[in-house]
C-alpha cells in the first residue's frame, strides 16, 4: 500500500493546483491521474479563458454575473475567485515564467492561457515540489476508517493491470465533470467518476439540472470552441440566415437541427481578427485545414456536442470555504464540484469555470494539507466504498448516450421526454449487472459506465424537480422563472434518488423549506 498525507485524484487545472498547494503546506502529495498529468482533458487540449478582472472593473462583473447567474451564486465567493485568480495569473508569470502575451498598453494579456503551455508548467513545479505523479492510475474507488473518513483510494495501474491501494490523510476530488463521452474537445476522460466516488462515500451533488451545456462544432470533429462563433453568421439548408442569439442559448439552433442542417461561416471578422484567431487558438483550425475549407469565407455545417457538467454548473456539494464536502476527508475542486458559488445557474467554458479550477484547487489542497495535518496517516483496515462496475459496459455506455446526448431530450428539456428518459435510465441502474471480476482497463470502463448512468439519472432527478426555465435549465412545458424557487437544489443517492432545496440557502435568504 502507498502511504501519503494528501491524495489528489486528477491533473487537471484544479487537481495540479491541489497538489501544488498541499505541498506547500508541508504536506507529502500523491497525484493519481487516469492520463498523463499535463496533457489529458480539456484545458490541456486548448486555449481556455480565465476570469481574470482588474480590480477597478470587477464591481460591474460580479453584478454580470449575478444576472447571468439567474440569483444563485454568491458574492462572497465571486469576490475570493476574483482575487485569488489575480494573484495566481501573476503568480504562474513570476514562478513558472509563463508566457503572456503582451498587449498594446505594454502590459500582459492575463485573461487567456494556452492549455498546453499552461499545463506542462504546472506538471514542471508539482515534479520540483516532489509531489509524486501516478500517472495512468485512474482512482476507482474511495477508503474509509471506521469512522466514514475518506482515507485514500482504489486505483488501477492501466500498464499493467494491479489494483493500488493508497493510504492518504485527506483527499481531493478534480477528477472533472461528465461529459458522456460525446467526443468534445479533451474530455473523453470526463465521465463523472468523481461525483459517484463521492456519493459512495455520502457526499451530496448541487446544481445537476444545470448540466445540459452544448458546444457548437463543425460536424464530424470534437473541436468545441464556441468563442470564435460570435463572429459567425449562420445559415439555414435554403440558405437563408438563421438568427442565432450571440448569447450561449442553443435554443433556436438545437430546434432547427431536429429537421434540417445548419450552417456556418465566421465571415464577420476583419483580417486582423482572422489574424488573431489563428495566434490565439489554433487547434480550432486544425480540421479546417485538413478538409481544405476556409471558414472565414466558406460555410460548413456545424453540430452540437454535449458538455454535460463540464461546462454546466453542477457537481459535488462545497461545505466550507476550504472546499470540504459533507464528508470529513474528502475534498473537492474544478469541474467535479458545482460552480454555483461563482457561476449560479449558467456558465460556459473556460472563464469562470477555469478560475475556478485554479481557486478551489487550491484551496482544497490547504485544506486537505490541514486535515490530514490534524488527522494524520490512517491506520489500521480501511473500507473500499462502491462496488464492482457495470458487465457489457459498452452497452451501457451507448445507452446512457442515447438518452442524454440527442437535443429534444437534454436540451429542448419538457416532462414529456424527460421522464420516460429517467424511468428508462432508472430501470437501468436497477437490473445493471455488474462484474466483480473485471480487471485492468475492463475495471475502469465498467466503473466509467456505472458513472456515466449516475451522472445522467441525477442531472434528470433534478431538472424534473425544478418545474421552471431558470439559466441554462429550460423546460419547455415550464417556461417562465419562478421567484419561489431561487435556491440551490441538492442531488443524492443511488439506488433511490432525492432532489431538495439546499437548507443553507433557504436559511441565508430567509425563505422557508
Amino acid at each position: 500500500m502507498t502511504e501519503t498525507d494528501v491524495l489528489v485524484i486528477g491533473g487537471g487545472p484544479a487537481g495540479t493546483w491541489a497538489a501544488i498547494r498541499a505541498a506547500e503546506a508541508g504536506a507529502d502529495v500523491v497525484l493519481a491521474d487516469k492520463g498523463y498529468t499535463g496533457t489529458s482533458g480539456a484545458t490541456a487540449s486548448a486555449g481556455t479563458g480565465v476570469w481574470f478582472v482588474e480590480e477597478e472593473q470587477r464591481d460591474d462583473a460580479i453584478v454580470a454575473r449575478e444576472k447571468i447567474g439567474a440569483g444563485l451564486t454568491e458574492r462572497s465567493w465571486m469576490v475570493r475567485v476574483l482575487d485569488e485568480t489575480f494573484t495566481r495569473m501573476h503568480e504562474i508569470a513570476r514562478v513558472q515564467r509563463y508566457p503572456f502575451p503582451i498587449g498594446p498598453d505594454g502590459n500582459p494579456i492575463m485573461d487567456d492561457l494556452q492549455g498546453p503551455e499552461y499545463m506542462r508548467r504546472q506538471r514542471l513545479r508539482l515534479q520540483r515540489l516532489g509531489v509524486r505523479i501516478l500517472d495512468h492510475m485512474p482512482a476507482l474507488h474511495l477508503l474509509s476508517d471506521d469512522d466514514g473518513t475518506v482515507s485514500g483510494a482504489v486505483a488501477v495501474d492501466r500498464w499493467t493491470g494491479t489494483e493500488v491501494h493508497i493510504s492518504a490523510g485527506a483527499v481531493v476530488l478534480a477528477t472533472g465533470g461528465c461529459a458522456f463521452q460525446s467526443k468534445t474537445l479533451g474530455c473523453d476522460v470526463d465521465t463523472g467518476d468523481g461525483a459517484l466516488m463521492a456519493v459512495e462515500a455520502g457526499a451530496v451533488l448541487s446544481g445537476m439540472e444545470f448540466s445540459n451545456a452544448y458546444a457548437i462544432a463543425p460536424k464530424g470533429t470534437g473541436i468545441t470552441k464556441n468563442a470564435f462563433y460570435n463572429w459567425a453568421t449562420f445559415y439555414r439548408a435554403d440558405g437563408s440566415v438563421l438568427d442565432v442569439p450571440r448569447s450561449k442559448d442553443r435554443t433556436l439552433m438545437a430546434t432547427t437541427m431536429l429537421t434540417e442542417p445548419v450552417l456556418a461561416c465566421i465571415d464577420r471578422a476583419t483580417m486582423a481578427e482572422q489574424t488573431m484567431m489563428r495566434t490565439a487558438q489554433p487547434n480550432f483550425f486544425l480540421s479546417f485545414d485538413r478538409l481544405g475549407i476556409d471558414p472565414f469565407s466558406e460555410r460548413f455545417e456545424v453540430t452540437l456536442v454535449t458538455e454535460g457538467t463540464i461546462r454546466g454548473t453542477g457537481g459535488v456539494r462545497i461545505a466550507g470555504t476550504d472546499c470540504a464536502t459533507d464528508v470529513p476527508g474528502l475534498f473537492a475542486a474544478g469541474d467535479a464540484a458545482t460552480r454555483e458559488l461563482i457561476a449560479g445557474a449558467w456558465t460556459g467554458g473556460g472563464s469562470h469555470n477555469a478560475a475556478w479550477a485554479a481557486c478551489s484547487g487550491g484551496w482544497a489542497g490547504q485544506g486537505a494539507a490541514a486535515f490530514a495535518r490534524q488527522r494524520r496517516r490512517p491506520t489500521g483496515l480501511l473500507l473500499r466504498l462502491g462496488g464492482p462496475g457495470a458487465a457489457r459496459y459498452r452497452d451501457v455506455m451507448m445507452a446512457v448516450r442515447d438518452r442524454v446526448l440527442p437535443y429534444e431530450i437534454n436540451c429542448l428539456r419538457h416532462a414529456d421526454r424527460l421522464v420516460p428518459a429517467l424511468d428508462s435510465l432508472d430501470d437501468m441502474w436497477a437490473n445493471m449487472a455488474v462484474d466483480p471480476t473485471a480487471t485492468g482497463e475492463d475495471r475502469l470502463r465498467a466503473r466509467e459506465a456505472t458513472a456515466m448512468l449516475a451522472h445522467a439519472r441525477w442531472m434528470y432527478h433534478a431538472a424534473l424537480q425544478r418545474t421552471e426555465s431558470r439559466g441554462m435549465h429550460r423546460r419547455f412545458d415550464l417556461t417562465e422563472l419562478d421567484p419561489a424557487q431561487q435556491h440551490r437544489l441538492l442531488t443524492g443517492g443511488l439506488d433511490t434518488l432525492w432532489s431538495r432545496p439546499e437548507p443553507d440557502w433557504l436559511s441565508a435568504t430567509g425563505r422557508a423549506a
